[in-house]
């Protein structure tokens, strides 16, 4: 979709070649977080699209650490919960745990056993989908509790890393899109 919205948040993207490493055009979103009234024009952004998609959840999700900007605030937008995933050793209660495999090694998302109920429904929200590795351990999280994951949120998607292959079938919904 191209709009003046869309025109304005991709403007607003900054590409830093050779980050972390050489050969990587890395997305920079930190300069859309200073500019006035741009999340909240990407919070309604997002609960619009939502509603287009049928998508009506219980709880929003949102890996650790960017997923923590976005989903809280479409979660009040929303007038619902919001459920962190953290990296091990954040959370003090009882969690669930996943390991999973990243292109350079590995990690581990946790997620308290108490957060989500049998049937609840669930929209994961985070900054960037690139391989899709963190958004299908969250996914993983959810399933473990017996939630079901209506579909996940990005604000940018890096194409032809395969993600939407990996993450099939959930549905995946991103505001722009850039290439890997």
């Amino acid at each position: 979709m191209s709009d003046a919205f869309s025109e304005r948040l991709r403007d607003a993207v900054r590409t830093v070649p050779d980050f972390p490493i050489e050969g990587i055009m890395f997305r920079d979103i930190t300069p859309l977080l200073s500019m006035p009234g741009m999340l909240e024009e990407i919070t309604d952004r997002f609960a619009e699209d939502m509603e287009k998609m049928g998508w009506f959840p219980d709880v929003i999700v949102g890996p650790e650490a960017r997923g923590f900007i976005f989903g809280p605030l479409l979660a009040a937008r929303l007038g619902i919960g919001f459920i962190p995933i953290r990296k091990p050793g954040k959370l003090p209660a009882e969690t669930h745990s996943l390991q999973y495999e990243l292109e350079y090694g590995s990690n581990t998302l946790e997620m308290h056993v108490d957060s989500l109920s049998t049937d609840q429904k669930v929209v994961i929200i985070d900054d960037l989908l690139a391989t899709g590795g963190t958004i299908q351990a969250c996914g993983d999280l959810c399933n473990m509790s017996g939630a079901q994951v209506l579909g996940a949120l990005f604000v940018i998607e890096l194409i032809g890393l395969g993600a939407r292959e990996k993450l099939n079938p959930m549905p995946i919904h991103a505001l722009l899109d850039f290439p890997a």
